[in-house]
């Protein structure tokens, strides 16, 4: 028996990928650039065991049976591992042998908050540790099968997915940017508004929009390019101001398409709305841009803020979204945040308006991190001798 088990990261879209042009091979339509987040906070983990003994390969997700040989996603990605193990001749056993794949999110799956993204990206490089392979760019186009954003969470920090325009997709891979360590006061306060999973899932959003949004070719050709370019400068020199006009512009724009797609496609609602006047209120408010919001398929809103301003952010958003459950540790997740004293209430805060009360359902706080690792055999998801899950 062999096993490997490893957690990845989720990532967030500044410059937002929407719209295929391959489906099977999940090729863009544009580039894209994202921030990892820390696995600490929010990740999938999965452990993958192989045996001789084993009949079939079996897959269980959140405790819950997966049909393996039905889901054509996790066969091209094991497919497409194997392939390279076949090539690259490290492995200790017989690609014949059959597997076991324990997998678990520890955030909502399917709710906008990037869940396939780290569950492809854990699948790929436990599979790649399993069959002793490294970390490279043919690696990032495997988990680029399974979900499209999966590649860009192969690594940590700022990461670029390119477009590519090889029909075989063998230059659409995902590459580093900048590590982690090059900004490492990016923080992120994610608040979460419906954790449910969405009615219209990105996959067919993407179809929807690709074929009738009169808008989203003119993005992917004139609007992405020079903004990957404009993030890219932003990156580099650590410039917030413009990170922040660029990333609330990208998500204004996917929002766009969305509505523009025939029957629209309706991730964002009324809290969402009120989240995004609010940022706009705060940072009229302070004089500069200290948060940016992002969306992606789902009403939850993903908020960049420089670890510096985190806590009169969140005690602004406390005030201005009310809960009764705000002193709960199960509403204020994630890292840590010094209370700050606002004596004069709404006016210190830098709000103007205070939405009704537990229109959010709780908020985790997360920075910057680093891309996939491997865990300790004691980690392991699998009953040892069994291989079941725990």
């Amino acid at each position: 028996m062999f096993s490997a088990t490893c957690v990845a990261p989720v990532n967030m879209a500044l410059v937002k990928y929407w719209g295929k042009r391959n489906e099977e091979l999940i090729l863009p339509i544009n580039d894209s650039v994202s921030m990892t987040l820390d696995a600490n906070e929010m990740c999938a983990k999965t452990t993958i065991t192989a045996s001789e003994s084993f009949k079939q390969n079996r897959m269980w997700l959140n405790g819950e049976v997966v049909t393996f040989e039905e889901n054509a996603r996790l066969m091209r990605c094991l497919a497409g591992v194997q392939r390279l193990a076949l090539a690259n001749g490290a492995h200790k056993f017989s690609l014949s042998w059959k597997l076991h794949i324990a997998s678990y999110n520890n955030f909502p799956t399917a709710a906008g908050l990037a869940s396939s993204a780290a569950g492809y990206a854990c699948l790929v490089y436990t599979l790649a540790r399993l069959y002793e392979l490294p970390l490279n760019e043919e690696l990032t186009t495997v988990a680029r099968q399974g979900s499209g954003s999966a590649c860009r969470s192969l690594y940590g920090g700022f990461v670029h997915w390119r477009r590519g325009s090889s029909a075989d997709g063998s230059d659409s891979i995902a590459v580093p940017l900048a590590p982690a360590s090059h900004w490492p006061n990016m923080h992120m306060l994610i608040l979460v508004v419906n954790d449910a999973r969405k009615k219209t899932g990105s996959t067919r959003g993407m179809q929807l929009g690709v074929s009738t949004s009169s808008l989203i070719q003119h993005r992917a050709k004139e609007v992405v390019p020079r903004r990957v370019k404009e993030l890219m400068a932003a990156i580099e020199s650590r410039d917030f101001q413009a990170f922040a006009e660029i990333t609330i512009k990208e998500s204004n724009q996917l929002h766009a398409i969305c509505l523009d797609t025939y029957p629209p496609c309706v991730y964002m609602n009324d809290v969402s709305h009120a989240i995004v006047n609010f940022v706009h209120d705060y940072n009229e408010t302070v004089g500069s841009l200290q948060a940016a919001y992002t969306f992606d398929a789902g009403p939850n809103a993903c908020i960049y803020v420089l670890a510096e301003n985190v806590p009169r952010l969140l005690a602004a958003i406390q005030l201005a979204f009310p809960n009764d459950a705000q002193q709960s540790v199960e509403y204020l997740m994630g890292i840590p945040v010094p209370p700050v004293e606002l004596k004069n209430g709404l006016r210190d805060a830098s709000i103007g308006h205070v939405n009704p009360n537990n229109m959010l359902k709780y908020i985790i706080h997360t920075k910057i991190g680093e891309g996939p690792h491997q865990l300790s055999d004691d980690k392991s998801l699998l009953i040892d001798g069994f291989p079941l899950p725990k």
